[in-house]
């Protein structure tokens, strides 16, 4: 924990390019600490929603999880093909989050549709035994029918709070969903050439995005 405190603390770039691609080589790859698979039938009453309209299912799904601590989403079938084809090419990632000082890195990793993500320095200190901090369930079983794919997490709360788990969420599709060749190259350096992986540049597109901005707190300059 004093280990994490430090590297929250730090500015990302105080860190060590070389150092960074040693770690995801030798610890970020086979980690595989993941639960039991979710069925969107252990979230849904499917047989219930078949008659429905995608809108209807829609609001079923966020009315439902709108009360409840957790992040959700309803994916166009489109855009989680797109996402879902990239994965199977580019099954990890890294995600950057707004700290008060500098930014803390999230190693995510694809395992069927669900997408786990663990802390780096959660990787660094704790290797193999690391466990998922956040898990994204994606349930594609309305797809094809319905033409949209329904999503919800779920969260270390010791970890992370709601808001910090959605800007996550947020990134996946960001970086997957992109339809700029630039920013999901980003993804394919990271998989398959990591020795030219450059992570400032994952900052730069969170910042040019916008998203995290309400996680960074306002400096004394920015306020009225």
């Amino acid at each position: 924990m004093e280990k994490r405190s430090e590297v929250k603390k730090q500015p990302v770039g105080h860190s060590k390019q070389m150092e960074f691609i040693r770690y995801m080589d030798e610890k970020a790859r086979p980690i595989v600490n993941f639960i039991q698979y979710h069925t969107l039938d252990s979230v849904l009453n499917v047989e219930m929603v078949k008659e429905k309209t995608p809108e209807e299912i829609k609001q079923i799904w966020k009315q439902y999880f709108s009360a409840k601590d957790t992040v959700y989403a309803v994916i166009p079938a489109e855009t989680f093909d797109l996402m879902w084809k990239r994965a199977q090419n580019c099954p990890s990632f890294l995600c950057a989050l707004p700290r008060k000082e500098g930014y803390e890195f999230f190693v995510g990793q694809w395992s069927g549709t669900e997408l786990h993500f663990t802390a780096l320095i959660n990787i660094q200190t704790r290797g193999e035994t690391a466990t998922s901090q956040l898990i994204l369930y994606h349930y594609p079983e309305l797809q094809k029918e319905k033409g949209i794919v329904l999503m919800t997490a779920e969260m270390d709360s010791n970890f992370l709070n709601v808001s910090e788990a959605q800007c996550i969420a947020n990134q996946v599709q960001l970086f997957y969903a992109t339809d700029r060749p630039e920013t999901y190259g980003l993804v394919e350096t990271f998989n398959h050439r990591p020795n030219e992986f450059k992570y400032m540049a994952v900052i730069a597109e969170l910042e040019q995005s916008g998203l995290g901005r309400e996680l960074r707190p306002r400096r004394d300059s920015d306020k009225a």
